[in-house]
Order: structure tokens, then sequence, then C-alpha cells
């Protein structure tokens, strides 16, 4: 798909990129030109995420409902296909964040890797299953605007003059722990045992090869175990606090 501008027609996912890549500069040199350097890459990136979830959540969500086909196994439209270029366009740029600022971080460029081998064979090998995926993509992202926040004050509760990020951090956690815990532990199982099932009765026969689908239900179905664990440790970490600091106040009342 491409872009109009003014008489030249420009492909979406050029566009796109440099639209994340611009955003990225501007908050690495100028949004967040005050923060420490070691937590400068974290914030730049979180803010490229929230410029890429909510949107996301909301294209996705148009780009299938207003198609007459909604199945796992129908072609692409020309709306979902803008919504893969953009979502492309979003982590190759924070892909390429961690590459240089994080090369170390195994974990999160190999979930970058799967995921855009998940979204470019979907737009560009069979175009066909974008449903599939975007509605994977919805689940994914729905809770990005909490978690970019709640990663955005977690990054600065360290710093002595950011008491505000203090308050956030452990205002957010709770409530982005539970909502979190929905989508990614429950809702997110759900659709992915629909779309397997769906695809191992041969609903997608003839568009999307066997080997291709068992592919994206590997990544998807590593996307969500390692998800689980995470918020579940993140559940532990919050209890192990708290009853911590239960115990101090009672040690300070006796």
């Amino acid at each position: 798909m491409s872009i109009n501008i003014g008489e030249i027609s420009v492909p979406d996912l050029p566009v796109f990129f440099s639209m994340f890549l611009t955003i990225y500069l501007i908050a690495y040199f100028i949004v967040f030109r005050n923060w420490k350097p070691q937590i400068r890459p974290e914030a730049s990136s979180c803010l490229i995420s929230i410029f890429h979830g909510t949107p996301a959540v909301f294209l996705a969500t148009r780009a299938v409902f207003s198609s007459s086909s909604r199945t796992f196994a129908s072609a692409n439209t020309a709306a979902q296909n803008t919504v893969l270029d953009f979502s492309v366009a979003y982590f190759f740029t924070d892909l390429l964040h961690y590459i240089v600022f994080n090369p170390s971080d195994v974990l999160f460029i190999g979930h970058h890797l799967a995921t855009l081998f998940v979204f470019l064979t979907c737009r560009f090998l069979v175009f066909h299953g974008a449903c599939a995926i975007l509605g994977l993509l919805i689940l994914a992202e729905v809770t990005s605007a909490c978690q970019n926040a709640w990663t955005l004050a977690g990054a600065r509760k360290s710093d002595p003059d950011s008491q505000l990020a203090v308050k956030v951090y452990h205002l957010l956690s709770p409530p982005f722990y539970a909502f979190y815990s929905i989508v990614r532990g429950v809702l997110g199982p759900l659709f992915f045992v629909k779309m397997v099932s769906f695809y191992a009765r041969g609903g997608a026969h003839g568009v999307i090869p066997n080997w291709l689908w068992i592919s994206w239900a590997i990544v998807v179905g590593t996307a969500i175990t390692v998800s689980i664990l995470w918020i579940w440790n993140l559940w532990i970490d919050l209890f192990r606090e708290r009853k911590a600091n239960q115990l101090g106040q009672d040690k300070k009342i006796r």
C-alpha cells in the first residue's frame, strides 16, 4: 500500500518507519534530554511504543471489522495491510533501538525478530490471515498505554528528584498487573486456542501452508507463555514488597 504526498505515491512502510525513527530521535535528543543517559534509550523506546500501541488497537479493530470476510484465512484487505505495515515499521525501529543500546537483551531482540517474521509473512508471503494476526495485535497492544506509563515511572523511580514517579509507579502497579493478567493470561490464550484450532482443522488449506501457521503458533504460544511468567513474577515481587513493608511497620509500632 502507499500514501499519496502531493502527486507522489510513497509506500506505507518507509513512511511509517521514518515516522517512528523521527519520534525516537526527538524523544532521545529533546523530550528526554535531561534524563539520565542510562534511561534515555528506554524512555525513547516507550515513547514510540505509545505512538504505536493505542493507535494500532484502533486501526486494527477498524480494519478487521470493516472487512466483509473475517475468518482467520481471509485474504488481507488494503486497510489490514496498512496496519501490518504500521506495526512492522514500529517493531523494526524498536529492534534497532535494542541492537544499538541493548545488544545483550537477547529475549527482546528475539521477540521482535519473531514478531516481524509473523507480520512480514502474513503481509508479503501468503497475503492471508491478517484477521488472526491483527486480533493478536489488538490483545498485545491494548495494555500498551498503561504499560508504557508504568515503565516510564519505573525508570524514574530511583531518581531522588522524582518522587512523583515513585507515587505513579506504585499507584499504577496493581491495576496494570490486573489488566495485563486478564488480557495476556485469559483473553490471549483463548484467542490463541481458537486460532490454532481453526488452522489445525484445515481452515486455511490452500492459502496458508501448514509450516507457516505452525510457525505462527510457536511464536505466539511462546510469547504468551513468557508474558504470563513475566506478570506472575511481578505479582510475586509486589506481594513480597508489601509484606516486607507491613513487617517494617509492625516493628515500628512495637
